[in-house]
Order: structure tokens, then sequence, then C-alpha cells
């Protein structure tokens, strides 16, 4: 979830009228659902948003109405603790909550739950981000083949870094900040089924999009830089990459030091263009899913749809682009969720029998920076793994060692 500090004042001025709305939505009994080992809810479609306007998207359309079953769900965020779904359970609902530690948590808990069986699920991440003006607009939808956690970096204060520096993020373990990591957490880089992205893609292309005359008007300011032609086009849907940050950025030193990083964490073949809050770990919450046979990693769908941009236009400062500036992307980002995201939905459960049913073969790699779900990841130093699934070998991770292992790029 990214807002610009306008979008933010105006929600939090709607905050306590959405949260009445969604209480009279929901049904008034809740039922905190027990463990049913032998039904347990088979979703085809899981949607995956962040805050409530994303969450809102999907509540009173006429495809289905995801408000007939709720079911709270123990480790769920305090304030969304249910998960939502149809009555036949096809397609199912939660939010998060904001930032890496809210998503982690509550797909953690949605993962191991055994109040779902989730095997066969698609997971889609549905949600909006900050754009880079070079790549796309607001109002666009964006679907990522990687996601990249840039803010996991040493960090200087730019006021401070040596004199040959471009930035004041360094890579873990690094001295320079075009090294690659020479210390690897393992939620660095995630990669998705690549086929089942042009599926979603495709889909998503058959929608018309929302857009705003605010929008309209503030995007033709970036006509004015030819690196951000890009940015002062009409909404549209493609597929580029998005970067995770609890902290939320702005200005182009900023955007520009994380495209370097998405780059150099992909080997060259990533291109920046989302900013979020969440995605690295929710992927690595599913990953952890798909290491127990729980979940399947090449069933996931990521989704953002552009409110903001991550830098000004040139002439404007960046206070204003982030604080001030009535930069008119919020409402058609949320609007493009439903509108982009219900073809998503539609395409996979239309075609159910015929494909999904028996999963999207991958064409890449699909996985961590580890090689975790086996497979040798084509970013990063090579899997820790040798192509051995952990998922094949439960007593990997009391045999590893505890120390942080330091890598390095040949």
């Amino acid at each position: 979830m990214r807002l610009s500090k306008v979008a933010w004042n105006a929600l939090l001025a709607s905050t306590s009228s959405i949260q009445i709305a969604s209480a009279k939505s929901l049904p008034s009994k809740r039922v905190i659902a027990e463990r049913d080992e032998d039904c347990p809810i088979a979703p085809k479609v899981f949607i995956i948003d962040m805050f409530p306007p994303e969450g809102d998207a999907w509540y009173g359309i006429p495809e289905f109405d995801l408000l007939e079953h709720n079911i709270t769900v123990p480790g769920f965020s305090p304030l969304y603790p249910d998960a939502h779904c149809t009555a036949s359970g096809e397609v199912c609902q939660l939010v998060t909550g904001e930032s890496e530690i809210n998503a982690a948590s509550s797909i953690a808990a949605l993962t191991f739950s055994p109040l779902f069986n989730l095997t066969s699920t698609y997971f889609f991440i549905a949600g909006i981000a900050g754009i880079n003006p070079k790549v796309a607009t607001t109002g666009s939808v964006t679907f990522a083949r990687y996601a990249v956690q840039v803010a996991l970096q040493y960090e200087f204060d730019a006021r401070e870094i040596p004199s040959n520096f471009t930035t004041g993020y360094v890579p873990q373990g690094s001295t320079f900040p075009s090294e690659y990591p020479q210390s690897i957490y393992g939620t660095e880089v995630f990669e998705v089924n690549e086929s089942l992205r042009q599926l979603a893609i495709g889909f998503a292309k058959t929608a018309t999009l929302n857009d705003s005359s605010a929008a309209m008007a503030y995007r033709a300011n970036y006509a004015t830089t030819n690196a951000y032609l890009a940015g002062s086009q009409p909404p549209s849907v493609l597929g580029c990459d998005v970067a995770t940050s609890d902290v939320y950025f702005s200005g182009a030193l900023l955007g520009e030091a994380f495209e370097n990083t998405t780059r150099l964490f992909t080997n060259g073949s990533g291109v920046y263009c989302t900013t979020a809050q969440e995605d690295n770990a929710t992927l690595e919450a599913l990953l952890r899913g798909a290491v127990n046979n729980l979940t399947d990693f090449s069933r996931i769908i990521v989704m953002r749809t552009a409110s903001d941009f991550d830098r000004p236009y040139a002439g404007e400062a960046d206070t204003e682009n982030l604080f001030y500036a009535n930069q008119g992307g919020f409402d058609p980002a949320i609007e493009n969720i439903y509108l982009a995201g219900i073809k998503v939905v539609e395409g996979i459960l239309g075609q159910w029998d015929s494909l999904f049913a028996k999963g999207v073969n991958a064409s890449n790699y699909v996985g961590d920076i580890f090689g975790s779900l086996g497979g040798q990841p084509d970013f990063g130093p090579g899997s820790m793994f040798n192509d051995d699934p952990v998922v094949l070998r439960r007593g990997v991770a009391k045999k590893a060692k505890r120390t942080r292992l330091p890598v390095r790029m040949v």
C-alpha cells in the first residue's frame, strides 16, 4: 500500500465512515471458525489486499459476494480478523494490514491455518503502489515477475556519503553501492511464474481502465522530461517489477537508487516500476507454506495499480510531490484493482477445468534467492541447496548453520 499525503488525509477523514460501512456490510453474526479437518475451505482464488480501500473494491460487485461467508482466523490482524469468502468458497479474500510485518504475520497465519486447504489455490496480490514515471503512469495496472526488497541494505545519510557513491544505500555485506550483496538473508528477491503472469496480463488487458481529470492534468507535467514520457501517457496494463520497502521514499535520487538495486539484485533482468510495502513479506510466508506442501508457489500473481508517482516532475519540489500535490491517481488505482482484477479472477475460474486446476507450467525459475523450492535461481549467487528442494528434505533447517552465510558473485 502507498498513499500520498493528500490521499492519506482524505482517507483519514473518511476512516470512520469506511469502518461503519464495512461493519454494516458484514453479517450481524460473526462465525469464529473451528478446526474442521474433514472439510476445510479450498479456494480457487485467494485475493490479498493490504488496507480497507483495496479490500472494499471487491465488495458489492455483481460477479460474486465475498461477504457471504466470513471466517475469523487466528493470527490475522486485530483490525482485519476475518477472511471473506463466497458461499461456495471458490473465491476468498483477506486484508493483511499495511507494512511487511503485518503482511508476513497475516499470510503466515493463513498459510498454516487448518481452516483452509490452499494446495491448489491461486494467490492474487491486488493492491496500489507508487509508480516510476520512466516506466508507466498513475492508474496503470502492473504485474510483477520479481519482487525486490530494496531497503534490505546498509544506509548512510546522503549528506555523509563518500564522493564516489551515488547513493547512501549499500547492499548487505558489501562496501560499494554497485556490489552484489555479500550477506544474503533470503528475502531479497522472489520470482513468480512468468507463464501465469502473462496469462494474467492478457486477462487484465480486456478491461477498460478508470482515470480521472486530476490525474490527467498532473501527469501531463511529466511530458517535459524525455525520460518520463511514459509517466505522461494514459493508464495501461503492463509487466514490470515491484520494490518492497517499509520506508515510504520519494524523489528522483532514491527512485534511481532503487532502480539500480532492482537491476543489481536480479542480475540485470528486473525493471523497477512500482513501490509497495508488503510483497516480499507476503511471498516469504507463502514460500514457507510451499516448503511444507501447504501452498503452490507457482500459483501467485502480483498485481499493483499505480496511485502516485515516486518522484516529482521537473521543477516540482520533492515535498510538493509527496505531501501536497493532488496527483489524482488514488481513486483510479482503487477502481482499477477491481476493473482489471475481476478479469483475472474470472479468467481463472472460467478456465479452471481446462487449464488452471492442473496448474500453469512455469517457463522460468520460481522461488526465492536460496533456491528453497529447487531449481537454480537466475539471480543471486545460486542455490544454497544444490537444486535439492527443502520441501523434500525436512531436516535441512536443523542441519543448516545458524550463522549468516557470506556469499560472493564470481
